[in-house]
């Protein structure tokens, strides 16, 4: 591969809902660019990018792929990306190195819930320009025009066809091109070549008239060009040219293209089009980080000769490879064997060797320029969402935001002693996907994973048990319930145990109260006199927030409970610190049960969007989990419920909202506040509760 300058290098993000055709399509890219010899297959696991055992496993994209080729003297970086909801954190980490998305949208399906997510991640949170690839144009089913219709309601009348099916459907091979005013036949032998005719008869006339429509949205993104659209009333090749870069470049344009992936049909005049008009490295301006130290803006240049600013967007672990870090230059270059400073982390990190990718193909690269994206091998410690800089110019980029866990397991070892291998397995797969989360619950005693849902949790599991060959048992994770009082009682309890020599002896008088939600433990005493020395009113503190920390009627966290030690009695030889303890627990217990104790339950509050026809299953669902409607609001295709639902119906929705909307529907969620727990379920939870205890569990 030749050197190119940033000008010419293009990073490309393939996006999209799942089964949308994104992996056929990088495919039909790479071969068009002579990286690979025979487009290859997902039924045969044979494609460039679903290269991982996992992924021809489950015949699709789970992690993002990075690749790259060479057209028309530019270096195209093609990041293509999974499309299932559960993997969409690799999306993130591709749009945040890409100079553009391209959303790639189904021409029998069109827009999905991933489509929406994918604009908006483009749109509002990576601020990078976009363009529609209407893909599979050859199925049965196909109407493009009614997925360019719902595109352009939905996005607005700058998104605009550059080529059109002449012939979709089963045997598509013929395309009318915008910009040329032509009609490009492809041949049907899969080797995207195509010769070039002029259109005739309707075609003619409907190619001129959307030619005139294409030059005035150009003419309209720069107002320059419109000055010159308007007294001259049409554009020379060299301002179209430029224009129509600016255009694409500050979103005033956004190209629908229609194509066969699969018979690489209309792939390669996407190409071209790309190649001489699409936004590239070059474009961007300058470089805004923060001084890790002083916390100060930094703003570097965008060129070469600039201090390095680079970003790790994504990290794989190779069993007999080890850790390889995905990383875009933006401003500066990397060389093999320079040392780097990771202002993230404040360590220096030596790139002993980097290199070019092609899915699971790797080349040596001498350097890696501002505008390129390469990776490095076995960094001591770096990880996704890292920094690097040089030395001399430190900056820290902004991290990337991933999406929020939806669904959790409980997980522990099957045998004993695999703690550590667990441990380890976990720790990789986070570095690998930073939307994997995994804690230690102190309060539930757990071993607690979060992630985007049953596969991507069951994926990482089994990828756990296959490399570090442990056995794993999953449950669902306990419910952090909360024990309250809803009135108030007062406890004796004595604590007396004599057994030869000195012995223990305490006495504890409390009153107890409910208190304002929210306010927790607030304990004091009102003692007078002497019957208790002072220094045992710590101890009697710490005991009763230890039975706290444990439960009373169910096992969980007691709050929101005011206490008043107000008496007692004590032994001159026998009371000590312990006694106390134990004498102020047990009387918190008795307290407690006498003031009309409760469970609170967690609520949490739930966005849900998903397609018109699937509103009736989705509210009697919610209903069904005892969750209660906020507010409904329709979003062009697409309808938002927001609702409260009790979490301990909430883990499995992620499964159960993928079923009822065949994969259209997502949601997120965030803990809202504690609330009273119906009776009902309130005494299962407690008879649950003691029957573990006294079968010792």
């Amino acid at each position: 591969m030749k050197n190119y300058s940033t000008d010419n290098i293009i990073n490309i993000a393939l996006s999209g809902h799942a089964s949308t055709g994104k992996t056929i399509l990088s495919e039909a890219i790479m071969y068009n660019g002579g990286s690979i010899h025979k487009m290859g297959s997902i039924e045969e696991g044979t494609t460039l990018s679903d290269y991982r055992e996992y992924e021809i496993n489950n015949q699709h994209s789970i992690s993002l792929s990075l690749m790259n080729l060479e057209w028309l003297d530019k270096k195209f970086n093609i990041l293509d990306t999974p499309g299932y909801l559960d993997f969409h954190g690799e999306v993130k980490s591709a749009m945040a190195v890409a100079d553009f998305s391209a959303l790639v949208v189904s021409a029998t399906e069109g827009i999905d819930v991933g489509t929406e997510l994918c604009w908006d991640y483009a749109e509002k949170e990576f601020n990078i320009p976009k363009l529609f690839i209407i893909n599979m144009v050859d199925k049965d089913q196909s109407d493009f025009d009614s997925v360019l219709s719902s595109l352009q309601n939905r996005y607005g009348r700058t998104v605009f066809p550059f080529t059109l099916p002449i012939n979709q459907g089963p045997g598509f091979n013929q395309v009318a091109d915008v910009l040329r005013k032509e009609i490009f036949t492809f041949k049907t032998d899969g080797s995207g070549d195509y010769s070039e005719a002029v259109a005739e008869g309707d075609w003619s006339q409907k190619l001129e008239d959307m030619h005139n429509e294409l030059i005035e949205l150009i003419a309209e993104s720069d107002e320059s060009l419109l000055e010159i659209f308007f007294d001259k009333g049409e554009l020379s090749e060299e301002e179209l040219r430029s224009g129509l870069h600016q255009a694409l470049k500050s979103g005033g344009l956004i190209p629908v293209f229609c194509v066969s992936g699969a018979t690489n049909t209309g792939v390669k005049r996407m190409m071209d089009i790309l190649a001489r008009y699409a936004p590239c490295a070059g474009d961007f301006e300058k470089v805004i980080g923060t001084n890790p130290n002083s916390g100060d803006e930094v703003i570097h240049g965008p060129s070469i000769n600039d201090s390095l600013a680079a970003r790790v967007f994504k990290t794989i672990s190779e069993e007999h490879i080890g850790e390889m870090s995905f990383f875009r230059v933006y401003s500066g270059k990397v060389n093999a064997g320079d040392d780097l400073r990771n202002t993230t982390r404040n360590n220096s990190e030596k790139m002993r060797q980097v290199y070019f990718m092609n899915g699971k193909n790797r080349k040596d690269a001498p350097q890696l320029i501002a505008g390129d994206i390469g990776a490095a091998l076995k960094l001591k410690n770096t990880h996704t969402g890292d920094t690097l800089a040089d030395p001399k110019g430190l900056i820290l980029l902004p991290k990337i935001n991933y999406p929020t866990p939806n669904m959790s397991l409980a997980i522990k070892p099957k045998a004993r002693g695999d703690e550590e291998k667990i441990a380890n397995g976990l720790a990789v797969m986070h570095e690998e996907d930073p939307t994997f989360l995994y804690r230690v619950d102190s309060e539930l005693k757990q071993t607690i994973i979060s992630g985007q849902g049953e596969l991507h949790l069951n994926i990482a599991l089994n990828r756990i048990t296959e490399r570090f060959h442990v056995e794993l048992d999953k449950e669902i994770p306990r419910v952090p319930y909360r024990e309250t009082i809803t009135g108030k009682a007062e406890s004796k309890y004595r604590h007396k145990k004599q057994s030869g020599g000195s012995g223990q002896f305490a006495e504890v008088w409390l009153r107890v109260e409910a208190a304002n939600r929210g306010d927790g433990i607030d304990f004091k005493n009102s003692l007078v006199g002497q019957n208790v020395d002072r220094g045992f009113v710590p101890s009697v503190e710490k005991g009763i927030h230890n039975i706290c920390d444990d439960g009373v009627i169910a096992g969980c966290k007691v709050v929101d409970v005011k206490i008043d030690f107000y008496d007692g009695k004590m032994h001159p030889v026998d009371s000590n610190d312990m006694a106390f303890q134990i004498a102020g627990r047990h009387a918190f217990i008795d307290a407690v049960k006498s003031a009309k104790p409760k469970l609170l339950e967690p609520i949490y509050s739930i966005k849900v969007k998903i397609p018109d026809d699937a509103m009736g299953d989705i509210m009697g669902d919610i209903s069904s989990r005892r969750g209660k409607v906020q507010g409904m609001e329709t979003d062009g295709h697409f309808q938002i419920i927001n609702a409260e639902v009790p979490m301990a119906n909430l883990h499995d929705y992620a499964t159960a909202l993928k079923a009822m909307s065949s994969g259209r529907g997502m949601f997120t969620n965030e803990f809202s506040h504690y609330e009273d727990m119906p009776h009902i379920e309130a005494e299962k939870v407690i008879s649950k509760w003691e029957t573990a205890r006294a079968a010792g569990e």
